[in-house]
């Protein structure tokens, strides 16, 4: 009797295995389906502070099916995830965080800049004189202060025949000049102004047709001056501030006149006489002699370009490479009216 006893208790107890492992089952099946498809995991709860009251869990979600209809009902967009909103979600226990707004800064006026009240206006600052103040209201006859120097001045008015030997001679010495020049004389030799410009000589004005000065009026004087000087600007030379008055004369007021327009009146020391020509009894002996009978520091030697109207002899031009050699030999160099404006 005991062995059919045992077999039949391991039947019950196998039977009860089978019905608790269909229990298990099943529960296992309820919970699964009552469980929303496709949710995401919920994030955990922040604990309660203490002593805070705590809200009751969520029930169990709500059927699926709805009462009136058999179909399974649609599932809706949670409102905290719209529907093509990104997938990223705060971190747990993180509200979300919104973009700063930026407001744009409220434009501040700048400080309103008092306008300066128009003042008087300044006094024109006067030009730099074209010459030494302490040279106003002279004819010069010598170089102020020179030293052992001497100018070898030219004028030109007539013709330029002695030109090309005494460009020559100065060359050969090493000497420079200063050339005096009438407008008429720049219109007649268009290329003598660059001739002496380019061997590196001083040119001046002898007004524009070298007439006597003290029988004209301001008006005159002007014309005279300004005429010569264009001439000779536009011929590639400047004369400014040097003048020669034609034949030399002069008296305060042309002086005067002349000193308005910017030009420092220059006369000389000795007229070597040259122009007089053989027909008026001079030589080139006698050239020389006058030039070193007046020789003394800064002298001004006077000698014309142009030959005598009657014998056509050049006699300034014959004797000046004697002249430039006994001036050497008395321990004098040379220099051209540039000095005069030296400070």
């Amino acid at each position: 009797m005991t062995e059919p006893l045992q077999s039949d208790a391991r039947r019950r107890m196998a039977a009860a295995a089978v019905v608790l492992a269909l229990l298990v089952l099943a529960i296992v099946l309820a919970v699964f389906l009552r469980a929303p498809a496709g949710s995401p995991p919920q994030p955990a709860a922040p604990s309660a502070s203490p002593g805070a009251p705590t809200s009751p869990s969520p029930g169990p979600a709500a059927s699926s099916v709805s009462p009136s209809t058999t179909q399974p009902r649609t599932a809706q967009p949670s409102p905290s995830q719209p529907v093509g909103a990104s997938t990223e979600t705060p971190e747990a226990g993180q509200d979300p965080v919104q973009p700063p707004v930026t407001v744009p800064p409220v434009p501040v006026p700048p400080p309103s800049v008092p306008v300066a009240k128009p003042g008087p206006a300044p006094d024109p600052v006067p030009p730099a004189a074209p010459f030494p103040s302490a040279l106003l209201t002279q004819d010069l006859t010598v170089i102020p202060n020179a030293g052992s120097v001497v100018a070898l001045t030219f004028d030109a008015g007539a013709n330029a025949a002695g030109l090309p030997k005494i460009l020559s001679t100065l060359s050969a010495k090493g000497v420079t000049g200063t050339f005096f020049l009438t407008g008429n004389w720049v219109e007649a030799n268009p290329g003598g102004v660059g001739q002496i410009v380019s061997a590196g000589h001083r040119v001046a004005n002898h007004s524009m047709t070298h007439p006597g000065f003290t029988g004209l009026d301001g008006t005159q004087i002007a014309r005279q001056v300004r005429g010569a000087e264009q001439t000779i600007l536009a011929a590639g030379g400047d004369p400014r501030p040097l003048f020669r008055f034609p034949f030399g004369e002069r008296d305060a007021r042309t002086i005067a006149a002349v000193n308005s327009l910017g030009y420092v009146a220059v006369r000389w020391t000795v007229d070597t006489l040259g122009w007089k020509g053989t027909s008026g009894g001079a030589t080139a002996q006698t050239v020389a002699d006058r030039t070193l009978a007046a020789l003394q520091p800064g002298e001004i030697v006077l000698m014309h370009i142009g030959s005598n109207p009657d014998d056509g002899s050049t006699l300034d031009a014959d004797a000046l490479p004697d002249i430039i050699d006994r001036i050497s030999a008395a321990g004098y160099g040379f220099a051209t009216l540039d000095a005069l404006l030296a400070p």
